[in-house]
């Protein structure tokens, strides 16, 4: 090594190695399944970097608050936040190597911009206490702002076209319509470009949203056990017994796990609990 070339190594650098807990023995809300009240968050669940840990401690301080005062848990879904992919990926596939975030592992990462993060959690944030009413003001002026743009360019029309239609075409921006509303913040001008040049895009995107939703609504029953589901694969059975999904959606993002054995589960939750003998 240039420079030290006649060094005299004292003392060897260590590497550092961290121990973690298998994040599938974590609920969504990042509480531990084998001990009630304990909550998991960072490195200790397997990711790397500060960006992830910073988010698993803020919803897993969330719960703790939550849990302290007998409410139900908060969860975000994957089409919701980053974070929510975040935990997602890990309470339902694990991690074999330091987990870190990326853009890529989004499927609706068209909704997830960094541009519209206010418009997707600003009312969470609110009603867990985090963002007060002032702030909360200040976003629904916004939010409704840009519903009156969007709404009057759809109805203002230049000869058979509408402002909308007009805008909606990739070489035009707003300042370029006949009419803008140059009174209108820059945020709620970028949010209805954006609102009508991606609608085809964005549209498309929530209806898979709508789609996955049922099953991401329906909650596996803490009675359903795995063994006794007839015709599971082996796979599918050791997999869903080991990581214990709290929905359908979990289960089904699980690498192993097939609709069809989705479709089992399914029927045997309607089926119900088994009835105790002589009943």
């Amino acid at each position: 090594m240039v420079g030290c070339e006649q060094a005299e190594i004292v003392r060897p650098a260590y590497a550092v190695e961290y121990d973690y807990a298998n994040p599938t023995q974590l609920y969504p809300w990042l509480e531990t399944k084998v001990c009630r009240n304990l909550f998991h968050a960072g490195q200790i669940n397997g990711t790397s970097g500060y960006e992830e840990a910073a988010a698993q401690g803020l919803l897993a301080g969330i719960n703790a608050a939550l849990r302290v005062q007998a409410k139900p848990p908060f969860t975000l879904r994957r089409d919701q936040a980053y974070i929510g992919v975040l935990i997602d990926d890990l309470v339902t596939k694990g991690a074999l190597e330091p987990y870190r975030m990326f853009t890529s592992r989004a499927e609706y990462r068209l909704l997830l911009r960094q541009d519209n993060a206010d418009l997707r959690l600003s009312e969470f944030a609110h009603g867990l206490g985090l963002l007060s009413a002032p702030n909360l003001r200040v976003f629904e002026t916004k939010r409704q702002a840009i519903q009156n743009e969007l709404a009057r360019l759809e109805m203002t029309f230049h000869g058979s076209v509408s402002a909308a239609q007009i805008l909606r075409r990739p070489e035009i921006g707003y300042k370029d319509l006949p009419d803008p509303d140059l009174s209108l913040s820059p945020e709620v001008i970028q949010q209805v470009e954006i609102a009508l040049k991606y609608e085809g895009y964005i549209e498309r995107q929530h209806s898979e949203v709508e789609r996955f939703k049922t099953l991401e609504d329906k909650q596996i029953p803490e009675w359903l056990d795995y063994k006794e589901v007839p015709s599971l694969r082996t796979e599918a059975r050791l997999k869903l017994q080991k990581i214990r999904p709290h929905t359908l959606g979990q289960a089904s993002r699980i690498s192993g796990v097939s609709p069809a054995d989705i479709s089992l589960v399914m029927i045997w939750m309607k089926r119900g609990p088994a009835k105790p003998p002589g009943e």
